[in-house]
């Protein structure tokens, strides 16, 4: 399995330095397993357009305690975000069943317009809404443990999903990405928001504005917005709880900023990680820094997203 793992994270690299154009031997047919021997790919039917995903259940668990939907980057897949991000092993240990969805185009409609799934009009949130229903049904999932993370696009993606879905998923974890600028936000409850960012991304700027992706340019958030929107929308306080992580010696600094409690008993805690690049923290560093900014070893993002999930369920 350890084989296999390195080989996936040397794909996930192929993929981004080609620009994510072609990942050589990820395309696997719907119903039919990974050479690789990891998870199955499964498939669902939504709007007539067959829509696959990988799931891992926890061994030897009856029913699962909680689901998190992990979104992977744009140009990556669902096996990709798997094994960049080690969720499987962290959701074991919490009885977790994971699911890894895959976007058209290898991206998502995250309301942007930066995207071909958002040029032709395809309903991500919809198809991942009705994923969630389809898991919680299937396995027993209790509705008030639902949640999502992503990194980069996939970020983007599971703000969009707290934002129009807040009934589904009770707390989100976004990975160096925001929202865009022209995508409205009003979720019908509170939703507790862990927002982890570095401020040296060079892919998406920490300072919002323009921002040069791989399906073009868009106008986004900055993470300081991204955070204050969901403060005010939570009903949070101003003053926040600040705690400085242990430096590490990896370059970078992590700050990590609680406003809590807010409405419902939400929180929204943001991790802040000056120098830090666009990069999943505590996943192995697949890229050089002159790409995508320095690795961040501060603090593990599956694992910190995992333990604020637990807390925050409904």
């Amino acid at each position: 399995m350890a084989q296999a793992s390195t080989t996936r994270i040397l794909r996930v690299v192929t993929s981004l330095l080609l620009g994510a154009a072609t990942v050589l031997g990820l395309g696997t047919a719907p119903g039919h397993a990974d050479p690789l021997g990891s998870i199955p790919a499964a498939q669902i039917d939504f709007g007539g357009m067959i829509r696959t995903y990988q799931l891992h259940l926890p061994p030897g668990v009856d029913k699962p305690t909680g689901l998190v939907v992990n979104l992977h980057a744009a140009g990556l897949t669902g096996a990709d975000q798997a094994a960049l991000t080690h969720y499987d092993s962290v959701a074991d240990a919490h009885g977790f069943a994971v699911v890894y969805p895959d976007g058209i185009d290898r991206s998502w409609a995250d309301g942007r317009g930066a995207s071909v799934p958002d040029r032709q009009g395809v309903d991500d949130v919809g198809f991942i809404s009705a994923l969630v229903d389809r898991l919680v049904t299937d396995f027993g999932i209790p509705r008030g443990r639902v949640f999502a993370t992503g990194l980069s696009a996939g970020a983007f993606m599971a703000n969009r999903l707290a934002c129009q879905r807040a009934d589904l998923f009770a707390a989100i974890a976004p990975v160096a990405g925001t929202l865009g600028a022209n995508v409205g936000c009003s979720p019908s409850q509170p939703v507790s928001v862990l927002a982890m960012y570095g401020t040296a991304d060079p892919i998406v700027p920490f300072g919002g504005g323009v921002m040069n992706g791989r399906g073009g340019t868009s106008t986004v958030l900055s993470a300081t917005q991204l955070v204050d929107r969901w403060r005010g929308l939570d009903g949070c306080s101003n003053d926040p709880a600040a705690q400085t992580l242990p430096a590490v010696g990896d370059g970078t600094t992590t700050e990590q900023l609680t406003y809590a409690p807010c409405a419902a008993g939400t929180a929204v805690v943001f991790m802040r990680v000056d120098n830090g690049g666009h990069t999943w923290p505590g996943a192995p560093e697949v890229l050089p820094a002159q790409q995508v900014g320095l690795a961040i070893r501060g603090f593990d993002a599956s694992q910190s997203s995992m333990q604020f999930f637990e807390a925050h369920a409904r």
